[in-house]
């Protein structure tokens, strides 16, 4: 808890808002919390910033006199950043962050399993669903009776790979199932069967058969031989010609990238040293998965491994382990929300949220609503409605506030959103979407009423972009735009804007030792004119443009890197600085003087800007009053100042 939240007075009054001690201490407590003596902040400090807060406030109390909270452009800024600021405070957050943590977590370990599938028939009756039940758990009873629970999947399973896996689904890791069959897996121990797991696709029984600590992935490349196994001769060919490769590849001399270019029947990746993308388990065929995962070296080649592609050769390339969840975040993020996992979080935050807000349905209107939208067009319900004088009907209650009929209704013209008369489910599902819709805003203006941390972080967006949009029409664009204005400041302030002594100067310096004495030569006897240049380039440059690089023109030579270490009596200079031969030749010097507006302009509108901002802010400080609240400024100067 930070002492923000125990100070809850009225720091300034400006013009006839109030503005509370916290939320100058929170701009004040950026990545700091006053709790030390190096938490502090010294006296000066402190005055300084609260000038600076006041004069912040004045402006947004400006921008909000100009109406520039009413326009559509602060609206739908300040809705986008809202919405982005409001997600880590909401209950969602919190649940999807623990899922997301959850399947992290999990994917530290892979877990082998079998399963045995039992589908529902079509167009299945509750008398079917039982049945099916029952069969699953008899086969359940048999696997733990010491029946080969593989041999029950050969003869039962509806999956239909169990004929040539036998059940078996390998390794694999989080979010590579079904969340639910995921769920039953992980909590299995070793040899244990589960209870019938229903999925979308029917019954599961799941026997757990290995877990271990995740390998990570690993790179690999292959050559490949296609056989399809099907052609004894052509099967045999292709065994005679991959242990061949495997042969060639023993050999010291072999090149592996010369071997997969001649040979490898994959044409994506022959060209390429037969180099895949990273793989880990449970993302490859299994017999592919065995032999690449079982190379221990880089570099090592596995025999000639079959799988339905043909026969492969696999070289490891690299291993990687499990990468960090903050790596690893994004996408976990985005499979959960894809999968039935995202639909069991928001049936959570539902259920938190109607607890928390009190939510409380009236079934028999909801119902009468209901049979109301079924069977008829939503123009025909809604003249129904009309007619029975239901609009005013209650709904639900959410903190306290009732919603009605009519408060739907207008949420579906609001949405665009239509029911569909001949769908029965239509009703209930945008229903459920306004009851969800309600919630969320019962949820947003809790946090506006009793988060602090909240309440503060939206106050600070949206006065940013008022401030913003202040500065911007009144004293950044303003400046860069009115011409007549920073010529009339640059000739009040001529005195700014003045040249001390220059030099006319030609800096040169040399890229290649061999060029410097040459170049010496042609230099010691000059004096700087406008032509040296080009006669430095056509001696030197055209046959050797790497010999030195040059700048030349009229510099502050006292400000001068370079030029304020040489005497400027003299014409000729060589000196050596940070390992680099340079030549100066002097010309004429050119006494103190104004700049032009052209040499100067861009110092003109920063300094055109500044002026703007303080005669904003004078005339601000004389056209609202501010009132300072000494008691509860001393409150503030003692937890951030301590003195």
């Amino acid at each position: 808890m930070g002492p923000q939240e125990v100070i809850k007075k009225p720091l300034l009054t400006v013009g006839d808002e109030e503005i509370p001690g916290e939320e100058f201490l929170y701009m004040l407590s950026k990545n700091r919390q006053f709790k030390t003596a190096e938490q502090k902040i010294d006296s000066a400090d402190f005055f300084t910033n609260l000038e600076l807060f006041i004069n912040y406030k004045l402006k947004v109390r400006e921008a909000v006199n100009l109406g520039l909270d009413k326009t559509e452009e602060f609206s739908r800024e300040f809705e986008m950043f809202k919405d982005d600021l409001t997600q880590p405070f909401l209950i969602k957050n919190s649940l999807q962050e623990g899922e997301l943590m959850k399947a992290y977590n999990r994917m530290k370990e892979v877990i082998k399993a079998s399963h045995i599938l039992l589908q529902f028939p079509p167009n299945a009756s509750q008398a079917d669903t039982i049945s099916v039940l029952r069969m699953a758990l008899k086969l359940k009873e048999e696997a733990e009776a010491g029946a080969d629970f593989n041999q029950l999947a050969v003869e039962h399973s509806d999956d239909p790979s169990a004929k040539d896996n036998r059940g078996s689904l390998g390794y694999f890791t989080a979010l590579q199932m079904v969340s639910a069959f995921e769920d039953a897996a992980y909590n299995l121990q070793i040899g244990q069967i589960s209870d019938p797991i229903l999925t979308d696709y029917g019954y599961h029984i799941i026997k757990l058969e290995d877990r271990m600590p995740n390998p990570g992935e690993i790179k690999v490349s292959h050559i490949l031989v296609r056989s399809q196994g099907t052609d004894p001769v052509s099967e045999e060919r292709a065994l005679r010609k991959v242990s061949e490769i495997y042969t060639e590849l023993q050999k010291p001399e072999s090149s592996w990238e010369e071997l997969c270019a001649l040979y490898s029947e994959d044409p994506g990746t022959k060209n390429s040293g037969g180099s895949l993308p990273w793989i880990s388990l449970g993302t490859v065929i299994p017999e592919f998965e065995r032999s690449a995962f079982s190379l221990q070296e880089e570099g090592e080649i596995s025999a000639p491994t079959r799988t339905p592609f043909g026969y492969h050769i696999i070289r490891l390339e690299e291993r990687r382990p499990l990468s960090s969840y903050e790596e690893m975040e994004p996408m976990i993020k985005s499979r959960v929300l894809r999968d039935t996992r995202s639909t069991l979080i928001q049936s959570q935050v539902v259920a938190i949220q109607k607890s928390r807000y009190g939510f409380l349905e009236n079934e028999p209107n909801v119902e009468v609503v209901n049979q109301i939208f079924n069977g008829n067009s939503q123009a025909e319900a809604r003249k129904l409605i009309e007619e029975r004088g239901l609009g005013s009907s209650a709904l639900f209650v959410v903190s306290g506030e009732t919603k009605t009929v009519k408060d739907f209704l207008d949420f579906l013209d609001a949405e665009q959103l239509s029911v569909k008369g001949s769908q029965k489910s239509g009703f209930t599902n945008l229903f459920d979407r306004y009851v969800s819709t309600t919630l969320q805003d019962a949820e947003v203006n809790d946090l506006m009423t009793n988060n602090e941390e909240y309440k503060l972080l939206i106050q600070e967006y949206r006065d940013g972009i008022l401030l913003f949009s202040l500065m911007n029409e009144q004293v950044w664009q303003k400046a860069i735009e009115d011409s007549l204005g920073q010529v009339k400041f640059y000739n009040e302030h001529i005195d700014r804007y003045q040249w001390s002594e220059r030099i006319q100067a030609l800096i040169i310096t040399m890229g290649k030792a061999e060029s410097i004495p040459s170049v010496r030569r042609f230099l010691a006897d000059k004096k700087y004119l406008p032509n040296l240049s080009s006669r430095l380039e056509n001696t030197f440059l055209i046959n050797n443009p790497l010999a030195f690089t040059y700048e030349e023109g009229v510099y502050e030579w006292a400000q001068h890197p370079i030029l304020k270490k040489l005497d400027n009596g003299r014409n000729f200079h060589e000196l050596t600085q940070d390992g680099k031969t340079h030549f100066v030749v002097f010309g004429d010097k050119v006494p103190p003087g104004p700049k032009k507006f052209e040499e100067t302009r861009g110092k003109v509108i920063q300094e055109y800007q500044e002026f703007l901002d303080k005669s904003l802010v004078d005339r601000l400080r004389e056209t609202y009053s501010v009132q300072i609240n000494e008691e509860e400024k001393r409150k503030l100067y003692q937890t951030a100042v301590g003195k």
